[in-house]
């Protein structure tokens, strides 16, 4: 069987679209006076987005949805969307929407699991590809191991990293659905290749944005450990906290530049 059930579904047309869903929010009485900023980051930690809002003042989009706040200090350019759950649907479901008001520019920053000894807690990593081992990617792309970020956008974080000199790792993330079934055989043979890190959003975003014709960037920091074949969770570490707050700063200097 392959996956999705129906043969080169990629390439059909969809039912109903994105631009169909704002179209009834709007005859509905939202986002009719919105102005699309040039580029969104996505968070999933709430602990990130309650930095954000306590140290930058920001303007709520509730008439769209009530997690995405413009960034004041930008004139609106930047946005910050969060509050929304994790995983692969919810985020590529919220980056169709946004492609269709018109934003072109996105970076995902979030936490990961470290599959290398040598990535530790805090560290950051750019991710350049993502391997599609979630559902929601093969729905918009023709069937293949890899998801790729955006070169230009990957290039501007790169960039910013080294405007600020920080140190950082650039390699390939694994993106799964099932984040309590990364069994050793998975992380051993990913640890082979070099793969960096595992998460559960990156590849589905990558190829949203890939059909959409937008650009994706993605800047992960680890927050815990699979290298030793065994779960060291290191979320509550200063230095996590760290690396959270630092990916966020490189991805708004990245979309400004």
């Amino acid at each position: 069987m392959t996956y999705p059930n129906y043969k080169n579904k990629y390439t059909k047309k969809a039912l109903f679209s994105p631009q169909d869903y704002l179209d009834y929010i709007r005859k509905r009485g939202r986002c009719t006076n919105f102005k699309p900023p040039e580029g969104i980051i996505f968070c999933y930690q709430h602990s990130l987005m309650k930095h954000i809002l306590d140290k930058h003042k920001t303007t709520n989009v509730k008439d769209y949805y009530f997690g995405l706040h413009l960034l004041n200090e930008t004139r609106g350019r930047v946005g910050i969307l969060g509050s929304f759950g994790i995983g692969a649907p919810a985020a590529a479901a919220y980056l169709d929407e946004l492609i269709a008001l018109g934003v072109r520019k996105f970076i995902t920053v979030g936490s990961a699991g470290s599959l290398q000894a040598y990535i530790k807690p805090g560290d950051v990593v750019v991710c350049d590809k993502a391997i599609r081992d979630e559902g929601t990617s093969y729905h918009y792309l023709k069937a293949g191991k890899y998801a790729y970020a955006s070169a230009e956008l990957t290039a501007k974080i790169k960039q910013a990293l080294d405007g600020y000199r920080l140190k950082y790792i650039v390699g390939t993330s694994w993106t799964t659905d099932a984040p309590y079934r990364e069994t050793i055989a998975e992380v051993k043979q990913y640890q082979k290749e070099g793969v960096a890190t595992v998460e559960m959003e990156v590849a589905a975003l990558m190829a949203v944005a890939a059909h959409r014709k937008a650009e994706m960037g993605a800047i992960l920091t680890a927050s815990d450990s699979l290298a030793k074949l065994k779960w060291e969770p290191n979320f509550h570490l200063k230095k996590t906290k760290k690396g959270l707050e630092t990916i966020y700063r490189v991805a708004l200097a990245a979309l400004i530049n």
